[in-house]
Protein backbone atom coordinates (compact mmCIF):
# COMPACT_ATOMS: atom_id res chain seq x y z
CA UNK A 1 0.00 0.00 0.00
CA UNK A 2 1.18 3.37 -0.98
CA UNK A 3 -0.27 6.92 0.24
CA UNK A 4 -0.29 9.85 -1.60
CA UNK A 5 0.55 13.37 0.53
CA UNK A 6 -0.38 15.36 -2.44
CA UNK A 7 0.94 18.80 -0.34
CA UNK A 8 4.32 17.54 0.86
CA UNK A 9 5.93 19.72 -1.90
CA UNK A 10 7.48 16.69 -3.81
CA UNK A 11 8.14 16.65 -7.41
CA UNK A 12 4.46 17.15 -8.39
CA UNK A 13 2.09 16.41 -12.21
CA UNK A 14 -0.74 18.52 -11.71
CA UNK A 15 -3.35 17.36 -14.31
CA UNK A 16 -4.90 20.79 -15.52
CA UNK A 17 -8.29 21.12 -16.94
CA UNK A 18 -8.87 23.40 -19.78
CA UNK A 19 -11.56 25.45 -21.07
CA UNK A 20 -14.09 23.38 -23.33
CA UNK A 21 -15.52 26.54 -24.83
CA UNK A 22 -15.91 29.75 -23.38
CA UNK A 23 -11.86 31.00 -22.39
CA UNK A 24 -13.53 32.20 -19.09
CA UNK A 25 -14.01 28.20 -18.05
CA UNK A 26 -10.97 28.34 -16.23
CA UNK A 27 -10.08 28.22 -12.14
CA UNK A 28 -7.26 30.83 -10.84
CA UNK A 29 -5.91 27.56 -9.37
CA UNK A 30 -5.50 26.63 -12.84
CA UNK A 31 -4.21 29.89 -13.77
CA UNK A 32 -1.55 30.12 -11.07
CA UNK A 33 -0.37 26.66 -11.64
CA UNK A 34 0.30 27.04 -15.00
CA UNK A 35 2.36 29.91 -14.29
CA UNK A 36 4.33 28.06 -11.40
CA UNK A 37 4.86 24.68 -12.89
CA UNK A 38 8.23 24.18 -14.61
CA UNK A 39 6.86 23.29 -18.23
CA UNK A 40 3.37 22.24 -19.30
CA UNK A 41 2.88 19.27 -21.93
CA UNK A 42 0.17 19.98 -24.14
CA UNK A 43 -1.72 17.59 -26.55
CA UNK A 44 -2.08 20.65 -29.11
CA UNK A 45 1.00 23.48 -28.34
CA UNK A 46 -0.99 25.37 -30.68
CA UNK A 47 -4.49 25.53 -28.65
CA UNK A 48 -2.55 25.81 -25.30
CA UNK A 49 -0.69 28.78 -26.86
CA UNK A 50 -3.92 30.62 -27.32
CA UNK A 51 -5.30 30.60 -23.87
CA UNK A 52 -1.86 31.32 -22.18
CA UNK A 53 -1.50 34.20 -24.34
CA UNK A 54 -4.87 35.40 -23.71
CA UNK A 55 -3.90 34.79 -20.04
CA UNK A 56 -0.60 36.66 -20.14
CA UNK A 57 0.91 33.43 -19.44
CA UNK A 58 4.78 32.58 -20.90
CA UNK A 59 5.88 29.09 -20.22
CA UNK A 60 7.57 26.78 -22.03
CA UNK A 61 5.42 23.96 -23.58
CA UNK A 62 6.52 20.70 -25.04
CA UNK A 63 4.07 18.51 -27.10
CA UNK A 64 2.39 15.23 -25.54
CA UNK A 65 -0.31 14.00 -27.73
CA UNK A 66 -1.89 10.39 -28.66
CA UNK A 67 1.04 9.44 -30.96
CA UNK A 68 3.96 10.25 -28.70
CA UNK A 69 3.16 9.87 -25.34
CA UNK A 70 4.73 6.92 -24.93
CA UNK A 71 8.24 8.95 -25.90
CA UNK A 72 7.80 11.84 -24.07
CA UNK A 73 7.41 9.24 -20.71
CA UNK A 74 10.68 10.04 -19.76
CA UNK A 75 11.40 13.64 -20.59
CA UNK A 76 8.27 14.34 -18.36
CA UNK A 77 10.03 12.09 -15.39
CA UNK A 78 13.17 13.43 -15.73
CA UNK A 79 11.82 16.80 -14.85
CA UNK A 80 10.40 15.10 -11.57
CA UNK A 81 13.48 13.42 -11.04
CA UNK A 82 15.58 17.35 -10.91
CA UNK A 83 12.73 17.98 -8.15
CA UNK A 84 10.44 20.15 -10.83
CA UNK A 85 6.79 20.34 -11.66
CA UNK A 86 4.75 19.96 -14.02
CA UNK A 87 1.29 20.27 -15.60
CA UNK A 88 -0.21 18.15 -18.08
CA UNK A 89 -3.42 19.94 -20.30
CA UNK A 90 -5.48 18.42 -23.03
CA UNK A 91 -7.08 20.35 -26.20
CA UNK A 92 -10.50 20.84 -24.26
CA UNK A 93 -11.38 19.81 -20.60
CA UNK A 94 -9.52 17.44 -18.35
CA UNK A 95 -6.98 15.14 -19.19
CA UNK A 96 -6.54 11.38 -19.61
CA UNK A 97 -10.28 10.57 -19.42
CA UNK A 98 -10.78 10.38 -23.52
CA UNK A 99 -7.57 12.25 -24.13
CA UNK A 100 -3.50 11.86 -23.42
CA UNK A 101 -2.01 11.49 -20.05
CA UNK A 102 -3.11 8.29 -18.44
CA UNK A 103 0.29 6.59 -19.75
CA UNK A 104 2.17 9.04 -17.89
CA UNK A 105 -0.10 8.88 -14.56
CA UNK A 106 0.17 5.51 -14.33
CA UNK A 107 4.06 5.64 -14.89
CA UNK A 108 4.75 8.71 -12.32
CA UNK A 109 2.62 6.77 -9.60
CA UNK A 110 4.66 3.53 -10.47
CA UNK A 111 8.01 5.86 -9.54
CA UNK A 112 6.21 7.03 -6.94
CA UNK A 113 5.92 10.93 -8.12
CA UNK A 114 2.86 12.95 -6.89
CA UNK A 115 -0.40 13.40 -9.13
CA UNK A 116 -2.77 16.24 -8.40
CA UNK A 117 -5.88 16.27 -10.52
CA UNK A 118 -7.03 20.08 -10.54
CA UNK A 119 -11.10 20.66 -10.50
CA UNK A 120 -12.80 22.08 -13.40
CA UNK A 121 -14.00 22.06 -17.22
CA UNK A 122 -15.33 19.09 -18.22
CA UNK A 123 -18.01 18.35 -20.94
CA UNK A 124 -19.36 14.82 -19.36
CA UNK A 125 -21.08 16.87 -16.14
CA UNK A 126 -22.66 20.31 -18.06
CA UNK A 127 -24.61 17.19 -20.26
CA UNK A 128 -25.57 14.96 -17.97
CA UNK A 129 -27.22 17.81 -15.96
CA UNK A 130 -28.77 19.24 -18.56
CA UNK A 131 -30.14 16.13 -20.46
CA UNK A 132 -33.10 15.63 -17.99
CA UNK A 133 -32.40 11.96 -18.36
CA UNK A 134 -29.92 11.62 -14.69
CA UNK A 135 -30.69 12.73 -11.34
CA UNK A 136 -28.23 10.27 -9.68
CA UNK A 137 -25.95 7.53 -11.02
CA UNK A 138 -24.82 7.28 -14.76
CA UNK A 139 -22.65 5.50 -16.67
CA UNK A 140 -19.76 7.57 -18.59
CA UNK A 141 -18.47 5.47 -21.71
CA UNK A 142 -16.64 8.08 -23.51
CA UNK A 143 -16.05 7.32 -27.43
CA UNK A 144 -17.53 4.48 -29.28
CA UNK A 145 -15.26 1.91 -31.79
CA UNK A 146 -15.07 3.76 -34.91
CA UNK A 147 -15.55 0.39 -36.66
CA UNK A 148 -19.63 -0.42 -36.75
CA UNK A 149 -19.19 -3.65 -36.15
CA UNK A 150 -17.06 -3.75 -33.10
CA UNK A 151 -19.44 -0.11 -32.08
CA UNK A 152 -22.38 -2.97 -32.30
CA UNK A 153 -20.46 -5.08 -30.06
CA UNK A 154 -19.78 -2.32 -27.17
CA UNK A 155 -23.65 -1.30 -27.47
CA UNK A 156 -24.21 -4.93 -27.25
CA UNK A 157 -22.35 -4.90 -23.61
CA UNK A 158 -24.45 -2.10 -22.65
CA UNK A 159 -27.77 -2.45 -23.28
CA UNK A 160 -29.47 -3.97 -20.60
CA UNK A 161 -27.31 -1.33 -18.06
CA UNK A 162 -30.32 0.62 -16.16
CA UNK A 163 -28.29 3.89 -16.02
CA UNK A 164 -28.50 6.65 -18.14
CA UNK A 165 -25.19 6.25 -20.78
CA UNK A 166 -23.11 9.24 -21.92
CA UNK A 167 -21.12 8.53 -24.76
CA UNK A 168 -18.68 11.34 -26.43
CA UNK A 169 -18.92 11.34 -30.68
CA UNK A 170 -17.53 13.17 -33.30
CA UNK A 171 -19.45 15.22 -35.84
CA UNK A 172 -19.13 12.75 -38.68
CA UNK A 173 -20.18 10.03 -37.15
CA UNK A 174 -23.31 10.91 -34.68
CA UNK A 175 -25.83 10.23 -37.16
CA UNK A 176 -24.62 6.39 -37.54
CA UNK A 177 -24.05 6.22 -33.77
CA UNK A 178 -27.74 7.10 -33.72
CA UNK A 179 -28.80 4.41 -35.63
CA UNK A 180 -26.36 1.62 -34.00
CA UNK A 181 -27.89 3.14 -30.33
CA UNK A 182 -31.62 2.47 -31.85
CA UNK A 183 -30.73 -0.68 -33.86
CA UNK A 184 -29.17 -1.95 -30.45
CA UNK A 185 -31.66 -0.12 -27.84
CA UNK A 186 -34.60 0.69 -28.92
CA UNK A 187 -35.97 3.81 -29.34
CA UNK A 188 -35.17 5.51 -25.92
CA UNK A 189 -35.05 8.81 -25.20
CA UNK A 190 -31.54 10.81 -25.40
CA UNK A 191 -30.07 14.28 -25.38
CA UNK A 192 -27.09 15.38 -27.60
CA UNK A 193 -25.65 18.27 -26.39
CA UNK A 194 -22.90 20.46 -28.73
CA UNK A 195 -20.11 23.46 -27.95
CA UNK A 196 -20.94 23.30 -24.24
CA UNK A 197 -20.42 26.56 -22.74
CA UNK A 198 -19.87 28.19 -26.38
CA UNK A 199 -21.78 30.89 -27.98
CA UNK A 200 -23.49 28.39 -30.16
CA UNK A 201 -24.27 26.24 -27.51
CA UNK A 202 -27.31 23.22 -28.45
CA UNK A 203 -29.44 20.32 -26.44
CA UNK A 204 -31.66 18.49 -28.48
CA UNK A 205 -33.69 16.02 -26.39
CA UNK A 206 -36.05 13.36 -27.73
CA UNK A 207 -36.51 9.65 -28.66
CA UNK A 208 -33.80 8.22 -30.97
CA UNK A 209 -36.02 7.68 -33.63
CA UNK A 210 -37.47 11.28 -34.17
CA UNK A 211 -33.51 12.84 -33.35
CA UNK A 212 -33.07 10.71 -36.33
CA UNK A 213 -35.70 11.32 -38.83
CA UNK A 214 -35.03 14.96 -38.21
CA UNK A 215 -31.60 15.04 -38.00
CA UNK A 216 -29.58 18.10 -39.25
CA UNK A 217 -25.79 18.05 -39.53
CA UNK A 218 -23.93 18.78 -36.44
CA UNK A 219 -20.55 20.63 -35.47
CA UNK A 220 -18.34 21.03 -32.90
CA UNK A 221 -18.00 18.86 -29.49
CA UNK A 222 -20.68 16.61 -29.02
CA UNK A 223 -22.05 14.47 -26.04
CA UNK A 224 -24.84 12.02 -26.30
CA UNK A 225 -26.55 10.91 -23.18
CA UNK A 226 -29.20 7.87 -23.59
CA UNK A 227 -31.50 6.68 -21.26
CA UNK A 228 -31.19 3.95 -19.34
CA UNK A 229 -32.76 0.46 -20.07
CA UNK A 230 -36.16 0.50 -17.52
CA UNK A 231 -36.78 -2.84 -19.27
CA UNK A 232 -34.44 -4.75 -17.46
CA UNK A 233 -35.59 -7.94 -15.52
CA UNK A 234 -34.07 -8.27 -11.75
CA UNK A 235 -33.03 -11.51 -10.89
CA UNK A 236 -31.91 -10.84 -7.33
CA UNK A 237 -34.42 -12.95 -6.26
CA UNK A 238 -33.56 -16.12 -8.05
CA UNK A 239 -31.11 -18.85 -7.67
CA UNK A 240 -28.91 -19.85 -10.71
CA UNK A 241 -30.45 -22.61 -11.07
CA UNK A 242 -34.03 -20.98 -11.54
CA UNK A 243 -32.43 -18.63 -13.55
CA UNK A 244 -31.18 -21.21 -16.04
CA UNK A 245 -34.65 -22.78 -15.79
CA UNK A 246 -36.50 -19.45 -16.89
CA UNK A 247 -35.04 -20.04 -20.45
CA UNK A 248 -35.11 -24.05 -20.54
CA UNK A 249 -38.93 -23.88 -20.19
CA UNK A 250 -38.66 -20.99 -23.22
CA UNK A 251 -37.17 -24.18 -25.24
CA UNK A 252 -33.61 -22.45 -25.82
CA UNK A 253 -30.41 -24.81 -25.15
CA UNK A 254 -28.68 -25.63 -22.21
CA UNK A 255 -25.50 -23.74 -23.74
CA UNK A 256 -27.20 -20.92 -25.08
CA UNK A 257 -29.23 -20.69 -21.56
CA UNK A 258 -25.89 -20.91 -19.40
CA UNK A 259 -24.57 -17.80 -21.80
CA UNK A 260 -27.52 -15.68 -20.95
CA UNK A 261 -27.75 -16.00 -17.72
CA UNK A 262 -23.83 -15.46 -17.61
CA UNK A 263 -23.88 -12.17 -19.13
CA UNK A 264 -27.45 -10.97 -17.46
CA UNK A 265 -25.63 -11.79 -13.66
CA UNK A 266 -22.33 -10.35 -15.24
CA UNK A 267 -20.90 -13.87 -13.89
CA UNK A 268 -18.32 -16.37 -15.82
CA UNK A 269 -19.89 -18.75 -17.76
CA UNK A 270 -17.85 -21.37 -16.17
CA UNK A 271 -19.14 -20.55 -12.86
CA UNK A 272 -22.94 -20.36 -14.35
CA UNK A 273 -22.03 -24.20 -15.97
CA UNK A 274 -20.52 -25.54 -12.48
CA UNK A 275 -23.91 -24.73 -11.27
CA UNK A 276 -26.03 -25.87 -13.79
CA UNK A 277 -24.14 -29.11 -13.59
CA UNK A 278 -24.68 -29.20 -9.74
CA UNK A 279 -28.23 -29.45 -10.01
CA UNK A 280 -28.90 -30.78 -13.00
Amino acid sequence: MKTQKSYDNSPTIYIVPTPIGNLEDITLRALNILKEVEVIFAEDTRTTNILLKHYNINKKILSNHLYNENKMITKEIEYLKNGKDIAIVSDAGTPVISDPGYILVKEAIKEGYNVVCLPGATAIIPAVVMSGLAGGPFTFYGFLNNKESKRKKELETLKTNKYPIVFYESPHRVLKTLENIKEIFGNRKISIAREISKKYEEIIRGKIEEIIEKYEELKGEIVIIVEGNNETKNYDNLTIKDHINIYLEEGIIPKEAIKKVAKERNLPKSEVYNEYLKNK
